[in-house]
């Protein structure tokens, strides 16, 4: 029975965008985003100290500016920039959270010279479903675990995910057919779900590869949830449920990936050692894998969902892509091949500047700090944001535009600065697996311009929905044609 409910919520889910969402005249979401509360200081600064308070409002009683956070997403973060500037504070979750936002207040976070920001602040987010996984751990520690990861994620093992990723997303992509209108989304994420089951865990397709799928969908919703407490039906308490399941399989089979090894990433971390000898622990390898997998099939959707998009409204790139795409022959590509899809590289970084998958950062300080002569104290959530560095006019040209030559020789405005274009975070925690999610999202692009044409109606824009990572929030329905 609960199965059979799981699946039916899913089924909405897929139909009926959350009430976040909905759509509302276009002059109330103008007076909802522009409303004004009384501005208030996080902390008085210590006496005699120079530093200026940091300012910023708690919003609406209880929910503060949770709802804004989720409906709006970057454009809230950038009215609030455009307040307050590039330190400010907000209330959500019941907590006062400080915004960092613009390339030199992010860049002093996540350099973390002086230590004072840690990864404890993603566990109020993440914790209870993603416990002791890389981007949850500090300093020495941290460091440790990604020198054993990186064995994972060698030129060699690439090049192997890499072969095992084209066939599979080729049959995926073929048994989509065409002369119908899917709601893309959706079907990217159960294809890239389907190619994480194979490849990252050596899993085939079947009735466990979709329970697994599921539990990790659990776990990434659960995240943001408003009722943070076990409430039947809820999603704290699916999120918790998704995680048991997760440790019941990755538990039970490894010690079978120990004794027989494989080419894919759970197999690759069961054999991670470094050459002093490092490795990791069963446990560790458990709670590594479920990290792992949120964290490659939720971005690899996001991204490629909007890389379809962009190219569907600028249908000169798409056929630009294509003809790259179709002079490489028929053959699977290797990883060589998917490295020479220089313009796929091209709209794939302007999608993601676009559409962050991950538009917020956080962490908590652990002593009193200062960012641009504002004072921190210890214990405070704070929440760094590539969003608003993506559409910064001081780096960008006409920012809001979709413009993938301003990362091609000369331009590079990408180099404006450090942290002009952060997708993948920056500093020591910058994302380990880029390279590996940038290969499989040029892949399934390659397959899916290779397969078929797609389009939208030139009145067509796409809401993204931001109550945990952004997603279009009607599912992106496109009209497929076989090519």
């Amino acid at each position: 029975m609960p199965g059979t409910v799981s699946r039916a919520a899913e089924a909405l889910r897929e139909r009926v965008p959350p009430l976040t969402a909905f759509p509302l005249p276009r002059g109330v979401d103008e007076r909802w985003l522009h409303s004004r509360w009384p501005v208030k200081e996080l902390a008085p600064p210590p006496a005699g100290s120079g530093l200026k308070p940091v300012l910023g409002d708690e919003g609406p009683p209880v929910v503060g500016h949770m709802l804004e956070m989720m409906r709006f997403g970057p454009a809230f973060g950038l009215r609030r920039h455009e307040l307050y500037g590039p330190v400010s504070w907000t209330g959500g979750f019941g907590r006062r959270i400080v915004a960092l936002s613009g390339p030199e207040a992010t860049q002093i976070a996540l350099v973390n010279k002086d230590k004072a920001f840690s990864q404890e602040g993603w566990k109020f987010f993440i914790e209870k479903f993603f416990e002791r996984g890389l981007m949850l751990m500090d300093f020495g520690e941290h460091h440790l675990h990604r020198r054993i990861m990186q064995e994972a994620f060698t030129r060699p093992r690439l090049a192997g995910y890499v072969g095992e990723m084209g066939p599979a997303l080729r049959e995926g992509v073929a048994g989509w057919g065409g002369g119908e209108r899917p709601r893309l989304y959706w079907a990217l994420k159960q294809l890239t779900l389907d190619v994480a089951t194979r490849v990252f865990m050596g899993m085939p397709s079947g009735d466990d590869a979709a329970r697994i799928n599921r539990a990790f969908v659990s776990c990434v919703r659960a995240g943001t949830a408003f009722v943070r407490f076990p409430v039947p039906g809820g999603r704290w308490s699916a999120g918790l449920h998704g995680r048991r399941v997760l440790e019941r399989y990755f538990g039970e089979t490894l010690p079978a990936k120990r004794r027989s090894g494989g080419e894919d990433l759970f197999a690759a971390l069961c054999q991670a050692t470094t050459e002093d000898g490092d490795r990791f622990s069963d446990t560790d390898i458990v709670n590594h894998m479920i990290f792992l997998m949120m964290a490659a099939h939720d971005t690899t959707t996001i991204t490629s969902s909007a890389m379809a998009y962009y190219l569907a409204k600028h249908p000169e790139w798409q056929e630009r892509a294509r003809a790259e795409s179709l002079a490489l022959g028929d053959d699977v590509l290797d990883i060589a091949a998917v490295e020479k899809l220089e313009t796929l590289d091209l709209v794939m970084k302007e999608a993601l500047r676009l559409v962050a998958p991950v538009p917020s950062l956080t962490r908590q300080t652990v002593k009193d700090t200062e960012v641009l002569g504002h004072y921190i104290p210890a214990g405070t959530l704070v929440g760094v944001s590539p969003t608003i560095n993506h559409f910064t006019p001081e780096c960008w040209r006409n920012p809001f535009a979709f413009d993938p030559e301003r990362f091609a020789e000369p331009r590079r405005e990408d180099k404006s600065h450090r942290m002009a274009w952060m997708p993948f975070g920056g500093g020591a925690h910058k994302c380990i697996g880029l390279h590996f999610g940038g290969l499989e999202v040029k892949l399934l692009m390659h397959e899916l311009l290779r397969a078929y044409r797609w389009t939208v109606p030139d009145s067509y824009t796409a809401r993204w929905d931001y109550v945990s990572l952004p997603v279009p929030a009607d599912g992106l329905p496109v009209r497929l044609t076989p090519r």
